[in-house]
């Protein structure tokens, strides 16, 4: 806010008594005030900035993340509790497409199609294979199970997917998930409710 504007809001006798004349104390406390000002209103100027996840800082993208439930997919790197910075796996651009598609994927959250387009949208990786009801070891369809094929995935990319898998699976399924290898599946855990 520009001295002038904040003279406005002073009472008469301050402004007819020449506030704004370079050198008075109140022109100097005027300056003060308009340069504390300053920052909050460069923030809210390009408010649209930060509430577009496109646009958004990307320390930003991390708090809208958080504001729509999707903050547990994160990791916190630091080395006490509640110090850190949040640390998306598939990087902050994916972390950015996520955000800005999470109302369409909550809105189908428990089938199976939004979970592939979950895992899709949060990876970056294509080829997930969602199976329902696949045949069991006796050769009978396993109900209320699913088999989730992965593409070859390691570490914090590993961990990622199988948050997502928990979180996003249909509620009373339980689940197997399988990371493809090159020319072998390995099998990384099998989680059922209890």
């Amino acid at each position: 806010m520009q001295s002038e504007r904040i003279l406005h809001f002073l009472p008469e006798l301050y402004r007819s008594a020449g506030a704004l004349e370079p050198g008075t104390p109140l022109s100097a406390l005027l300056e003060i005030m308009a340069n504390l000002h300053a920052p909050v209103e460069g923030l809210l100027k390009d408010l649209r900035d930060y509430v577009d996840p496109y646009r958004a800082p990307p320390r930003f993208v991390h708090m809208l993340a958080a504001w729509l439930g999707l903050d547990h997919y994160q990791h916190i790197q630091g080395a006490r509790r509640g110090s850190g910075r949040p640390h998306y796996a598939a990087g902050v651009g994916r972390l950015r497409l996520l955000v800005v598609e999470a109302g369409d994927l909550y809105r189908g959250r428990g089938t199976t199609a939004s979970l592939q387009r979950f895992l899709e949208i949060a990876t970056g990786l294509t080829g997930f294979n969602i199976e329902e009801a696949p045949k069991g070891p006796d050769g009978q369809p396993m109900a209320f199970h699913m088999r989730i094929v992965a593409p070859s995935a390691r570490g914090a990319m590993a961990e990622l997917i199988q948050r997502i898998v928990e979180q996003e699976r249909p509620a009373c399924v339980t689940f197997e998930l399988i990371f493809e290898e090159s020319t072998e599946k390995q099998e990384t855990k099998v989680k059922e409710d209890g």
